[in-house]
């Protein structure tokens, strides 16, 4: 039987070790959820009232610190999936 530590989060349908989430702010959360769900990062920065430079400040940040912890994202297709899998957007809203 495999060994997970104490503090590692399991799936609630099949019991499987769940990625640790990546320790992002509430605004990398925001921008990076905004991003997803938008056309562009002009759409984003009107919305969220920032410059592009921001956003891709913010976004930077995020895939930095999603490196940090072993689930590299340099492309939107890999935030897309670390976001999915973090809970920061689903399925039913893409």
């Amino acid at each position: 039987m495999d060994t997970v530590d104490a503090d590692t989060t399991r799936c609630p349908y099949c019991g499987t070790p769940c990625p640790t989430p990546a320790p992002l702010s509430a605004r990398e959360r925001e921008v990076l959820r905004t991003w997803l769900l938008s056309e562009s990062k002009t759409q984003v920065a009107e919305q969220l009232f920032i410059t592009r430079g921001t956003i891709n400040t913010h976004l930077s940040r995020a895939r930095c610190k999603y490196a940090a912890i072993g689930r590299d994202a340099p492309t939107k297709s890999a935030l897309l999936a670390r976001a999915l899998q973090d809970g920061i957007v689903g399925l039913h809203e893409l």
